[in-house]
């Protein structure tokens, strides 16, 4: 039952052969600065550094994998805001399978590009309401009408446990005992497949989700005790900004998370530009949200071991005005008065100026 599955280290292990070759294994970095900064030992898991620039690719290509030849040949449908459509795309030219990708109006046109760069001439792409919701319903119904595989972006176990594979590495690789694991929380598959293994393998470490302030699915639902869906989100963190997380995702969340911190967009923003100036790391909204939520676990950190997961860096340099607009709000270095969300600086960058075709 779906209520009862939870990856096995077994399962993971096996998603670890089908990525070898395919995945990198990025990197587990110390952060001078931050690591001054909270006083404690601050490492980065740089997914960042992926092939497809987000650990999405895992998740996807496990899946596609382990299709029969009949499903191959039926072709894959997915949904995503833009990393997990990059990862069935490439998924899709390494493997010779046809995809339908369906990504939100609001998509960034970098992440179109992408997506469009890594799958060619198999991949066809379909621009559709305006959030991921609204893109997996439409992608629901074109699987339901062609017959074609959904490719779940969260809510589907070989993609758990193809995420999953990003917490051996950080396993492996870590030089001590980790205290706390900190990751980006949108529909649940990165963070369902991360806190099973360290449950089984490391239970001194504290898991901690990380969600923006205005998409918090995961916590909303953990509060109420049932998977929730929301009426309405900010999609800034694109990433991570879902109206329902996975069902999967939220009965083993709700199990093996200590703790979930919601994160202000704003201050998501001062941290991508941190990132970016200090230690010339380009980080996407979800992809920062880890560390941005450092902050508000500074006094509890001091003199640990702590590992951020940085899910992502495809960011559009468009957004770049946005980004500070909201920085400055946050910090309280711009006085706005009104309804300071319509004074931000339009999102230029949304792909309902561009034709797909041309990409």
């Amino acid at each position: 039952m779906m209520s009862d599955y939870s990856p096995n280290i077994a399962d993971i292990e096996t998603a670890a052969q089908n990525l070898d070759g395919i995945a990198v294994r990025t990197p587990l970095l110390k952060s001078v600065r931050l690591s001054e900064l909270y006083e404690a030992k601050v490492f980065i898991k740089r997914e960042d550094l992926q092939v497809v620039r987000s650990f999405k690719i895992r998740g996807a290509y496990n899946k596609m994998v382990e299709l029969s030849n009949r499903d191959k040949g039926h072709g894959v449908v997915c949904a995503s805001a833009g990393n997990h459509s990059q990862g069935v795309a490439f998924a899709c030219a390494n493997l010779g399978i046809k995809g339908t990708i369906f990504m939100p109006t609001t998509t960034p046109v970098q992440k179109i590009y992408q997506t469009r760069k890594y799958g060619g001439s198999t991949i066809d792409i379909v621009l559709s309401g305006d959030n991921f919701d609204a893109a997996l319903f439409a992608a629901q119904l074109y699987q339901k009408k062609h017959r074609s595989i959904l490719v779940h972006p969260f809510d589907d176990p070989k993609v758990i446990e193809g995420q999953a594979t990003v917490a051996k590495e950080i396993f492996e690789d870590a030089s001590d005992p980790i205290d706390y694991l900190l990751f980006p929380l949108g529909g649940g598959g990165l963070a369902a497949g991360v806190s099973s293994y360290f449950q089984q393998l490391s239970k001194r470490t504290r898991l901690i989700g990380v969600e923006p302030a205005g998409a918090a699915a995961m916590k909303q639902s953990i509060a109420a005790g049932i998977n929730t869906t929301l009426t309405d989100i900010d999609t800034f963190s694109d990433g991570a900004a879902v109206k329902r997380v996975g069902d999967r995702g939220f009965n083993i969340c709700q199990k093996t998370l200590d703790r979930i911190i919601t994160v202000p967009e704003g201050r998501t923003c001062s941290e991508i530009l941190k990132l970016y100036n200090d230690d010339a790391i380009i980080a996407e909204p979800a992809g920062a949200l880890s560390i941005a939520a450092l902050e508000e676990i500074k006094n509890d950190i001091r003199g640990k071991h702590v590992v951020c997961i940085l899910s992502g860096g495809n960011n559009d340099i468009g957004r770049i005005e946005e980004i500070k607009a909201r920085s400055r709000l946050f910090e309280g270095r711009d006085v706005l008065s009104g309804n300071t969300a319509s004074q931000l600086p339009p999102r230029k960058d949304f792909v309902n100026t561009v034709n797909v075709n041309a990409l």
